[in-house]
């Protein structure tokens, strides 16, 4: 089912917003949990997107109204040629009752090279920045599929609440298969492509589908959250025996993952912009299984087994960049290759100066080209 502007979009269009300017936010520092004023919107606008996100709804009807406004903003991903594209999005409920959000991108008038299949990273949504990213995929001849987890984004459940991450990655795989039986694409190469967080869902799917995908890329991927930003021993040990009684309580202490993540301070700033992100402190139960998916994930890297791309940024303080160095040794892959980007943070696809990020792009085009013809040799 495609999706329908909503009433109020269609009562305030774009154009009647227009005379705010793109990328201004007020001047007062935002608080995680916190909404950001911005400026120019209506005062309907802003009340719509200050909502409490944690029920789906509330999280659709900011989307629609705010998406506009969000893919106007002076960032190099949406300034992609996208002319010739084939876009579609769509809901479908999946085996355990969750209406799941998914989106494509594919060429529009030529088969797709290879299909990408995109996992998102934590708190995210496959509608903001992913969208700059899909656009500039299948402008280079590849097909995309992206969806949002449940409880993230566009997709049913509790926002930000990860109840199990194991059925987060079946939820994943129940999805993607789903899509990858279209007659029109079911023959071509297939890649993973996972952003931190959804890093460790790539692999996972990987673990549980060892031959069912050509090639993984991994942007930053979470195989061990950073040092600085797992609490002390103690009181870790203190919130996984309160998560037992309080799991969706959001009392795991976290610093700005925007500071921390986005080197280019203007690019930081446009976060904010991402209404439907998940920008509270952890739940106590999605804390507890991101630390036991990394811990686990750690212990198996020798069997990730497909080809595989990893890229991390060097000063990255969200997931640890040694780790992917040690993914790569690890992994049995034949056909595996890391780079590490001097000087980058977390987000190098969204938080990175625009020589940087149209740099990482090339890099991720330029092996899956090579992955493709592999694959076809």
């Amino acid at each position: 089912m495609a999706l329908k502007p909503s009433k109020f979009l269609r009562r305030h269009s774009f154009d009647a917003l227009k005379t705010r300017k793109p990328n201004c936010v007020r001047s007062e520092k935002a608080v995680m949990g916190r909404a950001v004023k911005f400026e120019g919107i209506s005062e309907e606008l802003q009340k719509i997107i200050d909502a409490d996100m944690d029920k789906v709804e509330a999280r659709r009807r900011a989307r629609d109204a705010f998406k506009d406004i969000q893919l106007s903003i002076d960032h190099c991903l949406f300034k992609m040629p996208h002319a010739g594209l084939k876009m579609k999005e769509s809901y479908e409920v999946n085996s355990r009752g969750l209406e799941i959000f998914s989106k494509s991108w594919l060429p529009e008038t030529s088969s797709p090279k290879a299909m990408v299949y995109f996992c998102h990273g934590y708190g995210d949504t496959c509608t903001f920045f992913v969208e700059g990213i899909a656009r500039k995929l299948a402008s280079s001849g590849y097909g995309v599929f992206a969806m949002d987890y449940p409880g993230f984004g566009l997709s049913e459940g509790l926002h930000g609440y990860i109840p199990s991450f194991d059925k987060l990655v079946d939820d994943v795989i129940e999805h993607y298969s789903k899509a990858k039986e279209n007659p029109e694409i079911c023959n071509l190469p297939s890649f993973l492509f996972g952003q931190s967080m959804g890093g460790a869902v790539a692999l996972k799917v990987h673990m549980k589908q060892p031959d069912a995908w050509n090639g993984a890329v991994l942007l930053a991927p979470m195989c061990k959250i950073a040092d600085d930003m797992v609490p002390p021993w103690l009181v870790t040990q203190i919130l996984v025996g309160i998560a037992k009684f309080l799991p969706k309580q959001k009392l795991v202490p976290q610093q700005d993952l925007a500071e921390l993540a986005f080197r280019d301070v203007k690019k930081r700033e446009q976060a904010a912009y991402n209404v439907i992100a998940y920008k509270h402190k952890p739940r106590l139960q999605t804390a507890v299984e991101l630390l036991n998916t990394t811990q686990e994930i750690e212990k198996q890297l020798i069997k990730v087994s497909l080809p595989l791309l990893i890229l991390h940024g060097e000063n990255d303080k969200v997931t640890d960049p040694s780790i992917s160095k040690t993914l790569y040794e690890k992994a049995s892959s034949s056909d595996k290759k890391l780079i590490l980007y001097k000087d980058a943070y977390h987000s190098l696809l969204e938080g990175e100066p625009d020589e940087m990020i149209l740099r990482v792009l090339g890099d991720i085009i330029s092996w899956e080209t090579r992955g493709r013809a592999e694959v076809r040799n």
